[in-house]
Parts: structure tokens; sequence; C-alpha cells
């Protein structure tokens, strides 16, 4: 295997990546990220934000800033040690592509590939925000867009899942086609392409072209490194620096968010095995939330590193955390909307007796998420809404907007979402899937959408599959001063939809 090691790109990655982030070298964790006190900025967001005074309390809360690492995310951790551990086995070289699907941090980590001469294709999706688009770009990464149906419809008929896989399967075909790759080898392998699409399944797809094609694919979402890198090295590291405080990791609780499992794998793995403590917390918003990079508990479950024996889990409303983000973004902490998540779990933990000293790992920073981050107000109605809050003000909204780019209420649908809310259907508006595919790509309202919104006086609601394109619709509308709200976990989540196929009441949309 020696001869097919490329000692150059070795010794190019050690030099510019692998000596610039946190490793092991001896007894020793070396380029550690700062282990920072919040503990009276945590008190005093406690009392101020949410009315709870932990004045008299003795705590210690910790932030380890991986947001300060190369690349602005504890992604570069994993990233590395996969991509490392590959070039040393010949695996990946200078001349085989990389390739990888990501929401957006481990793609943004995989660019650093890029700048060493390696090229790196990032399947991606549009329901990224914004500024991950732009740091995904500067990183010079090729990346392919889906288009995936942000919300997709589960138990939607077979006939619908193929003819929206097709339609896909012919974009990714393009892409790869303009990239340079044979088309020919994607044609002779399209059935296995359209069962994956037709699943949604793209964790899969980038190992399944990464075979055909003969790339490299890191497979985080399997990879039992992205576990090791947590055990061997982020926990060490976080231990370390406790005792160098005079402290010990023994005594704390770990608080993180769930992307792949990784990070929880590794983090539980060190606390089990060094001080046989189940003491990692997992947190998870609800769901019908999108909170960036992170999933939310069904869509952890059956990853292969989701192991839930190994920690324990909280759903936690990101509704709510986000003023604890507002609070500490404007105290000048470059946190990102899943360390508001775990910072305002830790809240709820203490106000219920569950603990007093943790630590939360700062996964990333503010600045990709900075667009939504510029519209958290307490001032503002709160862009999601429960179906039981929106039927209990039903009357104030100017119209229900059904907000979709593949999928469209029958009329069963549209007599469902009226009678939830208790308003007559003339009130509901269905634009074009292609208005809202418009709107949400361009990040432009289009003319026609416009006009569903003409002498609007108050509100609108907006309504969808499972409540992301139509919060995905309503932070572009709020960008632009139009006020909607989203309803949350969208039609599926209806009473009366409970149960049903989704093809009695939704179908494929005809413009």
């Amino acid at each position: 295997m020696s001869e097919t090691v490329d000692n150059a790109l070795i010794q190019k990655f050690e030099q510019e990546i692998w000596n610039q982030i946190p490793h092991r070298e001896g007894d020793k964790i070396v380029n550690a990220t700062p282990l920072v006190d919040l503990t009276q900025d945590f008190k005093e967001c406690a009392k101020n934000v949410f009315k709870v005074d932990l004045d008299n309390q003795d705590l210690k809360i910790y932030g380890k800033f991986d947001s300060e690492l190369i690349s602005g995310s504890i992604k570069v951790r994993a990233a590395s040690h996969i991509i490392h551990e590959a070039i040393k086995s010949g695996k990946c070289n200078g001349k085989r592509v990389v390739i990888e699907a990501t929401s957006g941090n481990f793609g943004i980590a995989l660019g650093l590939l890029s700048k060493l001469g390696v090229t790196v294709v990032a399947l991606v999706s549009r329901k990224l925000q914004e500024g991950v688009f732009k740091e995904l770009r500067n990183e010079n990464i090729r990346i392919m867009d889906l288009d995936m149906d942000i919300c997709p419809a589960p138990g939607m008929e077979n006939k619908a899942d193929e003819m929206a896989a097709k339609a896909t399967a012919a974009n990714v075909r393009s892409q790869l086609a303009e990239m340079g790759f044979d088309p020919e080898v994607f044609d002779k392998n399209i059935g296995e392409i359209e069962t994956l699409l037709a699943k949604q399944d793209i964790i899969n797809l980038a190992s399944f072209l990464a075979e055909i094609y003969g790339m490299f694919c890191p497979k985080q979402y399997d990879n039992e490194l992205n576990i090791d890198i947590h055990n061997t090295v982020t926990a060490p590291e976080i231990d370390q620096q406790l005792h160098e405080n005079g402290d010990s990791l023994e005594n704390f609780d770990l608080v993180c968010s769930f992307g792949t499992g990784g990070t929880s794998g590794g983090l539980s793995k060190y606390m089990s095995e060094k001080y046989n403590k189940k003491a990692v917390h997992v947190v998870f918003p609800p769901q019908g939330q999108d909170v960036a990079g992170i999933r939310t508990h069904s869509k952890a479950e059956g990853l292969t590193l989701y192991n839930p024996e190994a920690y324990t889990e909280h759903v936690v409303d990101f509704e709510k955390a986000k003023f604890l983000l507002k609070f500490f973004v404007d105290k000048g902490y470059d946190i990102g909307e899943s360390t508001a998540l775990e910072l305002y779990s830790t809240l709820e933990m203490i106000s219920a007796g569950l603990g007093s000293k943790f630590v939360v790992i700062v996964a990333d920073g503010i600045e990709k998420y900075r667009k939504n981050f510029e519209q958290i107000s307490q001032d503002k109605l709160p862009m999601r809404i429960s179906l039981e809050d929106a039927a209990s003000v039903a009357s104030e909204y100017d119209r229900i907007v059904w907000v979709h780019t593949q999928y469209a209420p029958k009329e069963e649908g549209i007599e469902m979402i009226a009678k939830s809310l208790g308003v007559d259907k003339s009130k509901i508006a269905v634009p074009k899937a292609g208005t809202i595919n418009s709107l949400l790509s361009t990040q432009q309202v289009p003319e026609e959408l416009s006009k569903e919104f003409d002498g609007s006086n108050g509100k609108s609601l907006l309504v969808c599959m499972a409540g992301n394109t139509s919060f995905m619709t309503a932070q572009v509308l709020a960008s632009k001063g139009i006020v909607t709200q989203s309803l949350n976990g969208g039609i599926t989540d209806l009473p009366e939809g409970r149960g049903k196929n989704p093809g009695e009441y939704i179908q494929i949309a005809r413009e």
C-alpha cells in the first residue's frame, strides 16, 4: 500500500491543516480551543431574559469554543482526522476527488483540502442558510445543489416519489457532466441512483457516486473515526483544561447537539470509559423546527452513529432559545444556533435541579446565520406557531397560504386545513409550486406571490408539508418586510392528517 500513498500531500496536509487543529502529541493535547467561563453572563441572561434568578446558586458553566477552529466549526476535527487517515492509507490523494453529503460545516471543513489542490464536491440542499452557501463557495468547493424537497412527504404514493426522483436525477446528471464526469457511468447506474433519490437518501448517494466514479467519500455519518476523534482528543482536551483550572471533567455534565452522532458518541464514550458516568446531554429541536446544522430526534433515528443508550436526550424549543442567542451574541460571544439550544437546555436542567456544573459545546459561530439572527427580536411575532395558537388567532390572518415546491393540497387537503384552523376554505390560497421554488432559490419575492400579500393589514399564515418550507419562506418574506407565520408540523401533523397516507390529501403540483 505504501506505493499508493501521496507523500507530498500528507506533508502539505500536516503542515497547513493538521498542525493548526487540536491533536495529541504524546500525553498532551496541543492547539486546544478556548474553554470560557460563561457563568456570570449565563446568570445575567437567565435573570434579564427569562426572569429566572440564579444569583445564589453555586454554578459553573463553561463554553468550549470550537467556533474558533480553522473553518469555524467543530466539524474540522472529524474531517481532518478522517482525511489524515485516508491519506496515510492511500485512500485519498491529490488526484482523487473527495465527495460528501453535508449540511454545511463538514463541507466547509473539507474545503481546506481544496486549498491543497484536492478537488472537493459537496452534495447540498437548498435548505442551507444563505451564509452557509456563501462560505462553501469561499472555500472553492464544487457544490452540487440537489434542489431536493425541503420537507419530504413521508408515505406519499410511490409514483410521486419516482417522479421527483427522476427530475432530481436529471439535475444531478447535468451537474456531474458540467464537472467533467462521464454521464454514461451515471446512466448505467440510474436505477440505484433514482432509488436513493426517491428515499431522499443523500448520505448513501454520496457514497454510491464515490463508488461508481472512483472518488473518495469520508462517510461522516457512518465513520467510526468521527467518534474516535472526540473520544481521544476533544474530551481529553476539555479534561486537560479543567485540570489546569483545578477541576476535572468527572465533576461536569457535557451538553451538545446532534448532527452525525460523532461528538455525542465520542464524548459519552470517554465519560463512560474513564469515569464510569453517563454525563452527556444531547439536545434536539422539536419536530418541525429547522435549527442550523443539527437534526431533530426523528431524523437522528436510524443513523449509524446514533446511540441513545449512551446519553440523555432533551427536546428544546428554539423559539425560546433564540432570545438567549441574541443575548450572548450581543455580549460578543461567537455562538451559533445549536449552542443557544444547548445553553437553554442547560438552564432548564438547572431549574429542574438536574446539575450545577456544565460544559457546553460551541460547535460553530454566528456569522453563517447572521441573516436569521438579525430578525430575532422579542418585539416581533414568533415566526413559528403551533396549531393551537394559530387556531386561536385565525381570524387575525389575512390569508392562509400554502407554500411548497413539489406538492399541492387536493380539495380534501384544503378542507382539512380550513377545518383545523376554524376558517372558511376561501381564505386559503395555493400559489404555484414554481413560484415558491423561485422565492427560495433567488431570495426574492416573485410578483405573483407579492399579489397574495397586497393590501395585507396584519399577517398571513404559511402552511406546507411538515413545517420547514413554510419557515424558510417566512424568513425570506420577513427580510422583505412581509409579516407571516409558519405553522409548526405542517399539514401532515394536523389531527385529521395523522395516520393517513398523505396521498389522500396531497398531490404532485401540476405547475
